[in-house]
């Protein structure tokens, strides 16, 4: 039986070392690294030292050194054929069987990144060509950099079915077929895969060429094309961009995940070096495994489309079985229909550093998308959020952390929807309510376009319900222009919609909700204004129907509920800020001063919130 080096490193790259040692070992996280005590050696004081991302272990007492198969042969005592055995297993890989020809197969795996060179190198001189002309135009107009076409090794595959055939025939047309270059169907003469493209290479952790992404130029389908899955390339383990990624994470200590390459390109470009990228599918098991032996927690940026939104839950949903403690995925949510590139563009490259710093958990995500699936303003519908959150807790594998989630979602159910304590006063009526806010965090600033912010999941049922009030009393839109201007709603038709109210209300001084409506019935703003009103959004008092002879009292009280809403969801981001910014200060250096502070903020957070739940109580009295 022949093991070729390039199987063994495969093997390696699937094993989690400081897991495998982890459990016959006590292990702790050391920054990047994990310690113990050496179990070759008797030692009081942790000199053992696990590296995930580099495979190895060290001690620095004794000199013992070794990767997963001397872990497994040195200190299980396993023959090097047994220790092989049991890791591929775990690692889910066949261990291949004896075969005279394996020599001869891994002097053909070796041939193919020498055919994979030869390509690249191909091209990229069509690319510097004259046919090359549409590729540099595709690449000028979306502003990569001339530096950036060479880190990247952009090339060009012309509009041809045997070019590079003939180009390259010289390693012989079975070889191509293998490496993905040429397609052959049943007895038609093989042709080229890549026509009309830009040339994308993807490459390995050591920077070798192992596949292509060609993106098509001027009309044709698919948009991008891959490389099939060859010798050399496993698209659901390989992740683009890892070669550069990897060393950059290092000094950042972070992973950003983005949808595709063109993403990770621009964002590198843009001074994040450390990205990488799926290629056209889901983030998969396998490589956010391979992502964790880099960083603990990486940082998810996918479209503010439908779409990516929907990736970013499947990714999530993918994690949940493979948790262990420390691990997890983190999530930004960029604004609706853009990608990073577009973000980059329009609001520059410390925009997005503004949205990475500030990730979102991946419990908070779960929950997110689960509490704006669907309305919940009936019993069955809030039980069938709970259900759903139920059955991801039991996709969770290692049982404490799936405690720890069930937790989180009971706290977050209880206080979406049983906020009001028994002890607690009852609301009597709108006059008598004296509750108390932090005046810093209520008082409006007004926010020039650099401190707008995104509202997304609660506070988006929120803006849901503020939009309703606001059709019902178009005569208030006037007195809320700048707050509701630094409004970005993370659903594009409910942006949409406000977008059509301020502008109608800046060129109408006298609006009431039946003249709204006749505007609003010429723009595709009317089906979701005419939805608000049917109180799909949460009950507040100001998006009631209120009836034709109510009160003058009972109009102002819903005028009133409306203002306050409004700036209670304006003042929630500055909160928040300051929450994270006095509990990261806690954690630095815990003093009374700080820790103080930051339960002040918790306080003052929970009193928005009890504010906003008292909104919600709907009460005819005046």
């Amino acid at each position: 039986m022949t093991l070729s080096p390039q199987w063994l490193e495969q093997l390696r790259s699937r094993i989690t070392l400081s897991t495998l040692i982890g459990r016959t070992v006590k292990v702790q996280k050391a920054g990047r690294e994990y310690k113990a005590c050496c179990p070759f050696h008797n030692e009081k004081t942790p000199s053992f030292t696990i590296n995930d991302e580099k495979g190895f272990y060290h001690c620095f007492g004794c000199g013992a050194h070794g990767d997963a198969i001397s872990w497994m042969t040195e200190q299980r005592g396993l023959g090097f054929m047994d220790a092989v055995k049991d890791l591929a297993a775990e690692a889910q890989m066949d261990v291949p069987a004896p075969d005279p020809r394996a020599a001869q197969r891994q002097e053909v795996r070796a041939t193919l990144h020498d055919v994979m060179a030869a390509a690249q190198d191909w091209f990229v001189t069509q690319f510097n060509g004259i046919e090359g002309a549409a590729a540099r135009d595709y690449l000028k107009n979306r502003g990569i950099s001339e530096k950036t076409i060479h880190e990247f090794g952009f090339g060009f595959a012309p509009d041809s079915r045997g070019r590079l055939k003939e180009a390259l025939s010289v390693h012989g047309v079975d070889q191509l077929i293998e490496a993905g270059l040429l397609i052959k169907v049943d007895d038609k003469e093989p042709y080229d895969r890549f026509r009309g493209r830009l040339m994308i290479p993807i490459r390995d952790p050591r920077g070798r060429v192992i596949a292509f992404g060609g993106r098509i130029l001027g009309d044709g389908e698919p948009k991008y094309l891959n490389s099939p899955d060859t010798p050399l390339f496993d698209k659901g383990r390989t992740l683009y961009n890892l070669d550069k990624a990897s060393p950059a994470s290092r000094k950042t200590g972070r992973i950003l995940v983005v949808e595709g390459y063109m993403d990770a390109i621009a964002l590198a470009q843009a001074g994040f070096a450390d990205v990488v990228a799926p290629l056209g599918t889901a983030l998969t098991e396998n490589q956010i495994e391979r992502i964790w032996k880099m960083v603990e927690a990486p940082i998810l940026c996918f479209d503010g489309d439908s779409a990516g939104q929907k990736a970013a839950m499947r990714a999530a949903l993918r994690a949940l079985p493979i948790l262990r403690p420390a691990h997890s995925l983190n999530f930004i949510a960029l604004p609706a229909g853009q990608d990073p590139d577009d973000l980059i563009r329009s609001d520059g490259a410390h925009a997005f550093a503004a949205l990475i710093e500030k990730p979102q958990m991946l419990d908070e995500k779960i929950w997110q998308v689960e509490y704006a699936a669907e309305p919940l303003n009936t019993p069955e519908a809030k039980a069938g959020l709970k259900k759903r959150l139920a059955d991801h807790v039991t996709a969770i594998a290692d049982q404490d952390i799936a405690r720890h989630y069930r937790q989180a979602f009971d706290e977050r159910y209880q206080e979406a929807f049983f906020a009001r304590k028994d002890n607690r006063p009852q609301r009597q009526n709108f006059q008598n309510s004296n509750r108390k806010f932090p005046s810093k965090f209520v008082s409006y600033t007004p926010m020039d376009d650099t401190k707008s912010f995104l509202l997304e999941g609660y506070d988006l049922q929120i803006a849901k319900g503020i939009l309703g009030g606001l059709i019902r009393h178009p005569n208030r839109i006037s007195g809320h222009f700048e707050e509701l201007s630094a409004f970005k709603l993370a659903d594009s038709q409910l942006q949409a919609l406000l977008g059509e109210l301020i502008n109608i209300a800046m060129t109408k001084e006298t609006l009431d909700m039946q003249g709204l409506l006749t505007i609003l019935e010429k723009t595709d703003c009317y089906n979701v204004a005419k939805g608000l009103l049917r109180a799909d959004a949460l009950n507040f008092t100001f998006n009631r129907k209120l009836p034709d002879d109510a009160p003058s009292l009972l109009i102002e009280r819903a005028h009133r509920d409306l203002a306050e809403a409004i700036k209670v969801v304006t003042a929630r981001p500055g909160l928040e800020a300051a929450l994270a910014e006095a509990t990261r200060r806690v954690q630095d250096d815990l003093t009374e001063e700080s820790y103080a502070e930051q339960q002040r903020l918790r306080k003052a957070k929970q009193l928005f919130h009890e504010r906003l739940v008292d909104l919600t109580q709907i009460d005819d009295t005046v």
